[in-house]
């Protein structure tokens, strides 16, 4: 179970990387974010006729998509404010931490020494890359901003997707409110923009949807196989794939600090897969 749970969590991380890489790599951000969510909502809308109607996760689903919204707004703002691989890193590093906490008192899921150790390395390789290559304060309070919501609907997508008759019945349902709900806020947002980002950029936002329902959907899955302090550390591996992508696609410069804190992450990685 935990083995599946950890595998799961490892092709999220390194989907959520490519995902936030093409956000990232358009012309206007929140339209970006909207051609993906929607394209998303999309592809996952046949399977509302087949799935089971998530009736107890009702409270958990409108939770998260009132975070999400919050969230998605600090991604974009972080996105718009600094190079990925300075905000990436701060972003899904600080999540883990309080993660871990929120799901320890509210769920009463279990923390062992080695797990505790593993997240502790991850939040280390974050704070390496923030004190000794910062990005500028403004972004750098998108980006914690952006982690401390990252963490508010894990917590709360962990405790819907238990909530739910069956994980695909949460993720399919969550999808549809995050993609036709905010997808269309940032759509009618942006206005004329977003039509000529459509034009544009639907062919990656397409496949970037197809990403999203792969990165989400396996991270609730797992969510309802394993703890959550173990499984949303280990979900920021994809603070590694994110670094690559910004080194070798968007041709960002990543000093040797960015390159640190990505070893301390994978080292943290590795420890919340090995150990118990």
């Amino acid at each position: 179970m935990i083995a599946t749970a950890s595998l799961l969590m490892l092709i999220s991380g390194a989907a959520h990387a490519v995902v936030n890489a093409v956000v990232k790599a358009g012309g206007d951000k929140m339209s970006s974010r909207a051609l993906v969510d929607g394209s998303s909502a999309l592809l996952i809308l046949p399977f509302a006729f087949v799935v089971p109607v998530p009736f107890g996760a009702w409270p958990w689903l409108l939770g998260s998509f009132a975070v999400h919204l919050v969230y998605l707004i600090c991604l974009i703002k972080a996105f718009e404010s600094a190079d990925m691989s300075a905000v990436y890193p701060v972003m899904r590093g600080t999540a883990p931490v309080l993660a871990a906490l929120a799901s320890v008192v509210w769920l009463g899921d279990p923390v062992s020494p080695g797990v505790a150790l593993g997240i502790a390395l991850v939040s280390a390789g974050t704070a390496a890359v923030v004190w000794w290559n910062a990005p500028g304060r403004r972004a750098l309070g998108w980006a914690l901003a952006t982690g401390a919501t990252i963490a508010a609907y894990t917590v709360i997508d962990a405790r819907g997707v238990r909530a739910a008759p069956s994980a695909i019945s949460y993720v399919v349902w969550v999808f549809l409110l995050l993609g036709f709900g905010i997808g269309a806020i940032f759509a009618v947002w942006r206005g004329p923009r977003f039509v000529i980002e459509a034009r544009q950029q639907w062919k990656s936002g397409l496949i970037a949807g197809a990403l999203s329902l792969v990165t989400y959907g396996f991270a609730l899955w797992a969510y309802r196989l394993g703890d959550v302090p173990r499984l949303a550390a280990l979900r920021e591996t994809s603070i590694l794939f994110g670094v690559a992508i910004a080194l070798f696609v968007l041709k960002e410069q990543v000093g040797k600090a960015r390159l640190a804190g990505a070893a301390l992450i994978a080292g943290g990685a590795a420890l919340l897969i090995v150990l118990r």
